[in-house]
């Protein structure tokens, strides 16, 4: 009897443990089955608030009001009367609105064909055809163009018109540095052939001055237009050469 209340008795001691384990596992199943069966076997039994809340969906909201319709525009009229050569308003509308009709124009008069065939007899109509018609007959007066005051011509234009003047000086400095090459300048030619306003577009530095002191002399005759003497406009290119 002592070795039945020790923990190692040899295996004696038999227990329904595992009897009570396996009835408790299929207790709480079938506990747990019934709570998830019952609902869908019985839906009537749920609430029915909460089923519509679950189920059915809200509403759409509802569509947003039309614009208003514009607001209709009245047109203004105002009607003016004429009131001692003057635009004025109208007091009040009138009833009746008469169209103004205009006369046509009167025939053009004769009296210039009569005035020129009966001078000596004719009335004193004929007397002002025949002066007007006179004055018309004449020959039309001729409108001459005003020439230009100054005009543009090439270099190789206003060369042929050139009569004479002094060529340019080969300056020494240059030379001995071996420095060639072509000035331009600008000048305008006067209607009696001299130079005036002359400067220089480009060219060597060294040879600028020896070009602008020969230029200076240069003598042009007149550039005619339309037989008339014009002041040009023109460039005048002169070149340095170590060759001659």
């Amino acid at each position: 009897m002592f070795e039945d209340s020790l923990v190692e008795s040899g295996g004696r001691l038999k227990t329904k443990s595992k009897y009570y384990t396996f009835v408790g596992i299929v207790l709480n199943g079938s506990i747990i089955a019934a709570l998830i069966l019952i609902p869908l076997i019985y839906p009537e039994a749920l609430p029915k608030a909460a089923m519509t809340t679950l189920l059915v969906a809200p509403p759409p909201p509802p569509p947003p009001p039309p614009p208003p319709p514009p607001a209709p525009v009245h047109p203004i009229k105002v009607v003016s009367e004429m009131l001692n050569n003057q635009l004025t308003a109208p007091t009040r509308i009138p009833k009746d609105i008469k169209m103004v009709k205009e006369d046509a124009a009167p025939p053009p008069s004769m009296g210039g064909v009569a005035g020129m065939d009966g001078m000596a007899g004719g009335s004193a109509g004929g007397v002002m055809g025949g002066i007007l018609g006179g004055i018309g007959s004449g020959p039309a007066p001729v409108v001459k163009a005003a020439a230009p005051k100054k005009i543009a011509v090439s270099a190789g234009v206003i060369a042929g018109n050139k009569l004479g003047g002094t060529n340019p000086q080969y300056p020494a400095i240059a030379k001995a540095a071996r420095i060639q090459g072509t000035v331009v300048l600008q000048a305008t030619i006067s209607k009696a052939g001299t130079i005036e306003n002359l400067r220089v577009l480009s060219g060597p530095p060294m040879l600028q001055q020896a070009a602008l002191e020969a230029v200076k002399s240069w003598r042009y005759k007149p550039y005619l237009l339309n037989g008339e003497p014009v002041e040009v406009e023109t460039q005048v290119n002169v070149i340095f050469t170590l060759g001659g």
